[in-house]
């Protein structure tokens, strides 16, 4: 991890690179009609193209129990969703597009006085493909309504402060969605690896972390905790791709086989986490991720889920619509 904390907005770069191998309008059907919004309350509804596989309902495919062992899982596997990789790129563009209609209407809805907020966390260990699911999940998102924070080592000024301290600052405002990169839970994952503070310290953490979590849904926000998970044999193979190849040096960084010493205990670390803040209100969805394009699909997935479920209203104009519609004819 390197020194301080960022917010920042995310670019649409992405997304449309994503979508670039579609040249159909944004929203258009099979037909070749033109985009089309979906009225108030009408569901948003994604088409499946070339006899794409349909997903399950990923939340429940890979939400995280009260049985759930993380030793247990299969990091290659691909939960709620039998399709391979093409199939998977069939589908991502128009999740995007339903993803990005959500958040439009969200965004929207604050705007009528609605309060309601989306907090996307994603945790996970090094080379478990964080940075592609900025790029490719976030980055299919309008960057206005999106708030993102890369959470790094704390500065001398958040250590001078409870560790919620900075959390709070960066939670997301009425109508948007903010992304954690990395979150508070490094608090119990790397201060408890590496002993940076007692453990009565770091052992009282989870009971805060899961109060917190429960006074943000309280108030509004819908909150989604991803761990993305590879295993070590695929970490080793994603280091030694970055050693390999020079226009990957940068995003080397040699603590990380420092931090590979330690694997085992950080799986015991995420076990401890999975077992005491998946809750009813904010529970953990644990994401194989050794397959990058699983992995992508499944948190934009998750986000189209739990954005269907807060169904976001576009607000009623505050104006008389027939008198300014006179208006304007008369200009």
């Amino acid at each position: 991890m390197a020194k301080g904390s960022k917010k920042t907005k995310t670019s649409a770069k992405s997304a449309k690179d994503e979508r670039s191998k579609d040249k159909r309008p944004k929203g258009a059907d099979r037909t070749g009609a033109g985009p089309k919004k979906s009225a108030p309350g009408e569901p948003v509804q994604t088409t499946v193209t070339k006899g794409a596989p349909v997903p399950q309902t990923f939340g429940e495919a890979l939400r995280a129990g009260p049985t759930t062992r993380v030793d247990e899982i299969d990091t290659r596997g691909t939960p709620g969703f039998d399709g391979d990789k093409a199939a998977a790129a069939e589908l991502m563009p128009e999740l995007a597009d339903v993803v990005s209609e959500l958040q439009e209407r969200l965004y929207a809805e604050s705007k009528g006085g609605g309060q309601r907020s989306v907090l996307l966390v994603i945790q996970g260990m090094d080379t478990s493909g964080k940075g592609g699911i900025m790029r490719h999940v976030v980055g299919a998102m309008d960057p206005q309504g999106v708030a993102l924070t890369s959470f790094k080592v704390p500065s001398d000024e958040e250590r001078r402060h409870p560790f919620l301290w900075r959390i709070r600052r960066a939670l997301p405002r009425a109508g948007e969605i903010g992304v954690f990169d990395r979150s508070h839970y490094e608090d119990v994952l790397v201060v408890r690896v590496h002993d940076l503070v007692p453990r009565a310290q770091w052992s009282r953490r989870y009971g805060q972390i899961a109060t917190f979590e429960r006074g943000l849904v309280e108030s509004g926000t819908t909150v989604v905790k991803v761990m993305l998970h590879i295993s070590k044999d695929e970490q080793r193979a994603r280091l030694a791709e970055r050693l390999a190849r020079p226009d990957k040096h940068w995003k080397y960084n040699p603590g990380d086989i420092d931090e590979r010493e330690h694997w085992d205990e950080y799986m015991e670390a995420y076990q401890s986490v999975l077992e005491r803040t998946s809750t009813e209100s904010a529970p953990w969805y644990v994401v194989p991720a050794d397959r990058k394009w699983y992995a992508r699909l499944a948190v934009m997935q998750l986000l189209k889920e739990h954005l269907e479920a807060m169904d976001p209203r576009w607000p009623a104009a505050d104006f008389d619509v027939e008198v300014e519609q006179e208006r304007l004819e008369h200009t």
